[in-house]
């Protein structure tokens, strides 16, 4: 049955994009997001949706799109720059198997994050985008919010809305990008146009960021407590009383201690202390080790390059007999783990190039959202006042993607691309006002001097008659 209200679903939003072509769009991001076709049982996982939908919203937007203020912009050259890099380090990868496995969805998540900006012309259409994007993973963050509420909780046990541990369904990335969406979530109760600001949107806005904030204790995932932490000292610069907000968050965290359990604080506790967990001590040894391999390998050995990593450390494994405890350091051998860092990632896969191009990319739109966020501040207009609060959102997202993917190898993760696009949308968009403006202010500077002109010689001319009037 769900399959079928699901084609029910997708079937509805391609005919309505018959008469509005960037529905489309919107289509595939939802898609993408929540992938309905994992979540299914039958039917709906032989129908290539996802394809359909992409097909459908590049279509619509080369035949039917206006592309008025569509523009292609230096950040969309960087992912172009590392999608191409992507397919050159593929050529003589380590692991060409595993190295085509993951390209088959990366250059997809590329592709179309390079695309999407193309499309976002409009106030409405960037609003658009970013309701969609709040609604596909709050469909996510609901359900898991819900299942940890009635205890349904644990590392490794929270059941999503598929079983595949990969993508958003993953749990730290899940985390990462909730903790991320929650400024963007805050930003529709006050600027909204689609769902006008309502006290009604205020109170799914506040439920869904208290769903937002349970996704690390549900999963136990311990860079969700670290973006959490960072989103409160980022929420710091837009807050006026800020000894109240300290305040305040640190009595939700006491009132949230008696609730949590036991097992979040056994895991929490590594946070401090690394290297008596086997996965933290692990992640510095691959960290360790990628800086070394890229000694060597400076242009990356391809996709999934880890898997030739190889090494032995020691770890400490605490035992308690009665009240006595003893430590006892004992060798473990690890090989072919993960990166568990984006910028390890980058490193290890793409080398120094692939790293530089992919901290360009994200360090410019920190730069062009705070640049946005300073030229719009202050504006009262509405149809400016807008723009700065969603730019400092945007700018919150990215710093807390990059918190996050200090820890996971998300660095290709396609919602946190989609931010991106986002990002490139709304700083072309206000280009575009800023120019419009500025030619609107030269046009009425011009228009004065001309009437100026047309007025002197009137009154030269009366100046003239008075002066003749009284010299006679």
């Amino acid at each position: 049955m769900i399959d079928f209200v699901f084609l029910g679903f997708i079937g509805f939003v391609l005919a309505l994009g018959l008469r509005r072509p960037y529905l489309w769009v919107l289509l595939y991001v939802y898609i993408d997001i929540l992938a309905p076709q994992l979540i299914g049982y039958g039917v709906i996982q032989s129908v290539p949706v996802s394809l359909v939908a992409f097909g459908a919203a590049f279509t619509g937007w080369v035949l039917f799109d206006r592309k008025e203020g569509a523009r292609f912009t230096f950040r969309q050259f960087l992912m172009l720059a590392l999608l191409l890099y992507c397919a050159f380090t593929l050529q003589f990868a380590d692991f060409p198997e595993n190295a085509a496995t993951k390209w088959d969805w990366v250059w997809k998540a590329l592709v179309f994050a390079i695309f999407l900006p193309l499309t976002i012309t409009t106030r409405a259409r960037i609003e658009a985008l970013a309701l969609t994007m709040v609604l596909a993973v709050g469909m996510i963050v609901i359900s898991t919010g819900m299942k940890t509420v009635l205890g349904g909780g644990g590392y490794g046990s929270l059941k999503f809305f598929v079983k595949d541990n990969s993508g958003i369904y993953e749990s730290s990335t899940l985390a990462t990008v909730a903790i991320a969406l929650i400024p963007v979530i805050a930003w529709f109760t006050r600027f909204g146009t689609i769902i006008k600001p309502h006290w009604t949107v205020t109170t799914f806005a506040v439920l869904l960021c208290f769903a937002c904030l349970m996704i690390p204790i549900g999963t136990e995932a311990r860079t969700g407590l670290v973006c959490i932490a960072a989103l409160g000292v980022f929420l710091l610069r837009y807050t006026e009383k800020r000894l109240i907000f300290v305040a305040a968050a640190g009595v939700l965290g006491l009132i949230a201690l008696p609730f949590l359990p036991q097992s979040y604080y056994e895991r929490m506790a590594t946070i401090a202390q690394p290297g008596g967990d086997e996965s933290a001590s692990t992640r510095m040894q691959v960290w360790a080790w990628t800086i070394d391999y890229a000694s060597e390998r400076p242009l990356g050995g391809g996709f999934d390059s880890y898997r030739s990593n190889s090494f032995t450390y020691k770890l400490p494994v605490r035992e308690e007999v009665g009240n006595t405890t003893t430590t006892e350091y004992r060798e473990v051998t690890d090989e072919a783990r993960a990166f568990h860092s984006a910028f390890f990632e980058l490193l290890g896969e793409q080398g120094y190039p692939g790293l530089i191009i992919w901290l360009l990319l994200h360090g410019l739109g920190i730069y062009q959202m705070e640049k946005t966020y300073r030229r719009w501040r202050g504006k009262t207009e509405e149809s400016e006042a807008w723009i700065s609060p969603l730019a400092a959102a945007l700018q919150i997202a990215s710093l807390i993607y990059l918190v996050g993917a200090t820890f996971q190898g998300i660095a290709y993760q396609p919602v946190m691309l989609m931010i991106v696009g986002l990002q490139i949308g709304l700083y072309s968009y206000v280009t575009r006002l800023d120019s419009a403006q500025e030619l609107a202010g030269r046009d009425l500077v011009a228009d004065r001097a001309s009437n100026r002109t047309r007025r002197a010689p009137r009154g030269r001319e009366n100046a003239s008659k008075a002066a003749g009037a009284v010299t006679i």
